[in-house]
């Protein structure tokens, strides 16, 4: 496997010692420091190498740390960088100034060097789940999906993973518009959400793996029910996603490269489920392969369908859990 890259975090303090310590312990963690002795290097440094995060003193010559974090964040290229505030000043007005420039967490000094740390990784994590997150719908992308698949991997615990898209949505695109496919989207995500709210155990993950596909993380003995509620309450949302005429014809006519009207059935949703219960899922490229088999099956079903893999008998073929024309295995 590739080494995994350290994080590079830049600190901006006047005082020597404060910065040696600091770097003594970030390299310690794991991290790469780079070092800046007052503000207008930092904001320098944090243009020159765009760190991951940083570790900026409140009090300094040449920039103090607002100053700092004012042309850091006016700037397009660092505006995204974390920043926690080193600060030996504790007025109220301080943080709110700061929080409303941007900060993204203040320490006091002086400080356990535990808590920094834990601060750090608290703010590492929050900045890359931003950075992963979907803009439509706000759920986790794909750099926090392949994390979480990792760890769940990782565990040696049973779990499902269940692949979730929107049948024929290029066509319902084309036919209802942009806007209402976004909508379509969004009304995914919310039921998604609903309903590992309701039948989850707390250890669910949902993710935006993008356009019209999700995926969900759950124990096995959830993620069948969450499956169930997902295409319920699909169903019952229908009318805010499609016409009433096209909801009554079952089907919408929209025109291919050709110029000749085809038929498409109205929208539904297909959730394909993988397990590692009777199949060895040791790397994440695994469940990937595994799902795709699955999904393509399950896409050949008509209406909204969760088909769940039935490789313990040593088949090929998926069982259908819930929706389709009848329950079945096929």
């Amino acid at each position: 496997m590739p080494t995994k890259v350290s994080e590079r975090i830049l600190v901006v303090d006047d005082e020597d010692s404060i910065r040696r310590i600091i770097e003594f312990q970030l390299k310690k963690a794991g991290y790469e420091p780079l070092l800046a002795k007052n503000g207008r290097e930092g904001v320098e440094m944090a243009r020159a190498h765009m760190p991951d995060l940083v570790l900026c003193d409140l009090m300094m010559p040449e920039l103090d740390g607002h100053q700092v974090v004012e042309r850091l964040k006016a700037d397009y290229l660092t505006s995204q960088i974390p920043i926690i505030i080193l600060t030996a000043k504790f007025a109220r007005a301080d943080r709110m100034a700061g929080l409303g420039a941007g900060v993204n967490d203040y320490l006091t000094k002086p400080f356990e060097m535990n808590e920094l740390l834990m601060r750090i990784r608290n703010v590492l994590d929050w900045s890359r789940k931003q950075r992963s997150a979907n803009p439509l719908t706000g759920l986790p992308g794909n750099v926090t999906i392949e994390e979480e698949l990792e760890k769940v991997i990782d565990t040696g615990e049973k779990f499902a993973v269940v692949y979730v898209d929107l049948d024929h949505f290029k066509a319902y695109n084309d036919y209802y518009g942009y806007n209402q496919g976004d909508k379509a989207i969004r009304e995914l995500a919310r039921i998604l959400m609903d309903a590992v709210a309701e039948h989850g155990s707390g250890r669910e993950f949902v993710g935006h793996i993008g356009g019209d596909d999700f995926l969900y993380i759950a124990p096995v003995d959830t993620a069948e029910e969450i499956g169930r509620h997902v295409i319920e309450q699909f169903t019952a949302s229908l009318p805010k996603l499609v016409r009433p005429d096209d909801l009554r014809k079952g089907y919408i006519a929209v025109r291919g490269r050709t110029g000749d009207l085809v038929r498409y059935p109205v929208l539904s949703v297909t959730l394909a489920m993988i397990t590692n219960e009777w199949t060895e899922i040791d790397h994440v490229a695994r469940v990937g392969d595994l799902a795709s088999g699955v999904k393509c099956q399950g896409k050949a079903i008509r209406g909204s369908v969760l088909v769940r893999d039935r490789r313990r008998d040593g088949s090929t073929g998926v069982e259908i859990a819930a929706g389709g024309k009848e329950e079945k295995s096929v």
